[in-house]
């Protein structure tokens, strides 16, 4: 992966912002993908919901004229019985009977499409969410300790939830076109001229807008390094992981003092946006309405001259003044829909991430069991962005069945060597082979399915007892006799029979009924993941660190006998755990220094005897 260049700036120019509306389009296609039936239903409720508007004010025409020309009548009778007897109202009566029934439907409608539009947004939400859990869950370990894909992948991750406005919004706009079709259709037939007053006096205000929204998009684009860490102070501030040191250490003040600076930089920069987006929509608004007013007055004079009818008069106003207030509100909708097109290219471009660590199209099928090993060739690799090399020119070979124990102080590069073992890493120099091939010719999935892995920093799941240990083979969780028996090898049972629940039993504090457990008991629990999986290699890699040195010695000592024919490797600063392999290997500043057997090495007198000679003085 290569060393990132920064971010790259948001989109400024007008074409630019306009561009975006690109992802309009696949984002539908998600829409679709998501539920094509909840789609179809409200795209029908909605065109049946467009034409609801002008037919009801057309009806409204109707009447009024009916009215007038029967009230107009000579001899017309003065009680209502009268006039049901004559016969005469029953084609109004039957026009009013007709635009009741336009309300009743207009309701049930309205009731159906929220219905339908709260069921497709749960579902789109849903599919995004999962989508981006997919696309996470392939991308490489680089990435995720990238800070600027981590700033992508909070764009990404807030766009997947927060975007289901814009869908609201995309269908609303599909049913105001249908509707302004209609109401322009019947004012074309009166005077074309009034929809080009109309959009002249709208236009300003439409470009407005898409200048102000972008203004907003740039800015929450510019700050998303500040808003991770807003969120991270919030979160550090109140939570039960934090909580002792932040009462001990008395950080409630830092924190908060902290959090409120950089918050009160947000509110500035958005008051400054708002302020000037609420004076330009007072002038914007002025001219829409001086628009209006022009065309009501032709309205009324040629009601006046008699060129229009009281129903005409009354259907022109209403008309256009629906109009004026769809076309404003769409208008300013397509602004926002671009600049909400501008939020969707943070959530697209995280798709477009591609994993560098990938399989061949025609892999090798992974040996069972491994015969040969491992062979490391002049491997030498560093992290993204870094200028020094995390290891360089190693070589060496793990034979098959072999307990190769790793020495070396902090950023020796011990954990490194099991990441490019576990090819979560590529080396950027040399190959790594296994049975004589390189590790890339084989699937990725399989490989590491292969390997059995316990980092030091492994992960506290807030799941019950049972799934933390499943985790490690996941596939196997309602295998409750499997999950005792790795619970066994790792000694976990104990604690797990401690438990009121428990294999069943919540662990960690964050949900009701949980039971946090001591950083031993945790170890106990991630060291059982290693054994759910048959797998040709077992790697511990100082995840015992919580436990004192009697424990620590059991669980390697255990690890040792059920690891026996498999090619295991174990990291640890205790000597008393790391003289039990086979072989130990001494790395310093990402170099092998020297390699041999416990009683070897002292012999030699190097760095793994003055390490062991510190350590067993603290003993004496």
């Amino acid at each position: 992966m290569a060393a990132p260049h920064g971010p790259p700036a948001p989109p400024r120019s007008l074409r630019a912002r306009w561009a975006a509306l690109r992802n309009i389009a696949p984002f539908l296609r998600l829409v679709w993908r998501a539920s094509p039936g909840l789609l179809l239903a409200t795209l029908g409720l909605r065109l049946a919901r467009a034409v609801l508007p002008v037919s009801a004010l057309w009806l409204g025409k109707l009447i009024i004229d009916e009215v007038i020309r029967l009230s107009a009548l000579p001899g017309a009778p003065e009680a209502m019985a009268g006039w049901w007897r004559s016969g005469l109202v029953q084609p109004l009566a039957l026009l009013v009977l007709a635009e009741f029934a336009l309300a009743i439907a207009s309701d049930l409608l309205s009731r159906a499409t929220g219905l339908v539009d709260a069921l497709l947004s749960e579902r789109l939400t849903m599919s995004l969410s999962l989508r981006l859990m997919d696309h996470a869950a392939a991308l490489d370990l680089a990435d995720f300790e990238d800070a600027e894909f981590q700033d992508k992948l909070d764009r990404a991750r807030r766009q997947s939830s927060g975007r289901i406005p814009l869908l609201g919004q995309l269908l609303g706009q599909m049913q105001d076109l249908v509707t302004v079709a209609s109401f322009a259709g019947g004012l074309v037939l009166y005077n074309p001229w009034l929809i080009a007053l109309l959009l002249a006096a709208l236009i300003p205000a439409f470009l407005g807008e898409a200048h102000f929204n972008a203004q907003s998009y740039s800015l929450d684009y510019r700050r998303t390094p500040e808003r991770r860490e807003l969120d991270y102070l919030r979160q550090t501030a109140a939570s039960a992981e934090t909580a002792k040191e932040v009462k001990i250490f008395g950080l409630g003040a830092f924190l908060t003092s902290r959090y409120r600076s950089l918050s009160q930089i947000f509110f500035a920069a958005n008051r400054r946006i708002a302020q000037a987006r609420a004076a330009w929509g007072v002038l914007f608004t002025g001219v829409g309405t001086v628009g209006y007013y022009l065309a009501y007055v032709w309205i009324i004079l040629r009601t006046l001259t008699g060129t229009l009818s009281i129903g005409d008069l009354t259907f022109l106003a209403g008309s256009f003044r629906r109009l004026r207030s769809l076309l404003e509100g769409l208008l300013t909708s397509f602004s926002s829909t671009a600049a909400q097109a501008l939020y969707l290219e943070d959530l697209f471009a995280f798709f477009r991430v591609r994993p560098g660590i990938t399989s061949p199209l025609a892999p090798v099928a992974m040996p069972h069991p491994v015969r040969q090993g491992f062979v490391f060739e002049g491997v030498g690799f560093r992290y993204p962005g870094a200028e020094r090399w995390a290891v360089r020119d190693l070589s060496f070979t793990l034979q098959a069945g072999e307990t190769l124990a790793l020495v070396g102080e902090n950023g020796a590069g011990k954990t490194t060597l099991v990441k490019l073992l576990a090819r979560l890493y590529d080396p950027d120099e040399g190959r790594i082979l296994l049975e004589g091939r390189d590790l890339r010719d084989y699937d990725v999935a399989a490989l590491r399915a292969a390997v059995g892995v316990i980092f030091q920093d492994f992960v506290r799941y807030n799941l019950p007892a049972r799934d933390n240990i499943a985790v490690g083979w996941i596939d196997a969780r309602d295998d409750l006799p499997r999950i005792r028996r790795a619970a066994a090898r790792s000694l976990a049972d104990a604690v797990i029979e401690r438990l009121p629940g428990g294999y069943d039993q919540m662990i960690g504090k964050r949900f009701r009924n949980g039971v946090e457990l001591s950083g031993g008991e945790w170890q106990k629990l991630a060291i059982a993941r290693a054994y759910m999986r048959d797998a040709e290699v077992l790697i511990l890699d100082e995840p015992t660190a919580a436990l004192d040195a009697r424990a620590e010695f059991e669980v390697f000592q255990r690890f040792k006998e059920l690891g026996a024919g498999k090619t295991t490797v174990l990291i640890s600063h205790r000597f008393s755990s790391v003289r039990m392999a086979d072989r130990i290997l001494v790395l310093s500043g990402g170099r092998l220094e020297a390699e041999g057997s416990h009683e070897a090495l002292l012999a030699e007198g190097g760095r793994y005897a003055e390490l062991f000679e510190l350590q067993a003085a603290g003993y004496r």
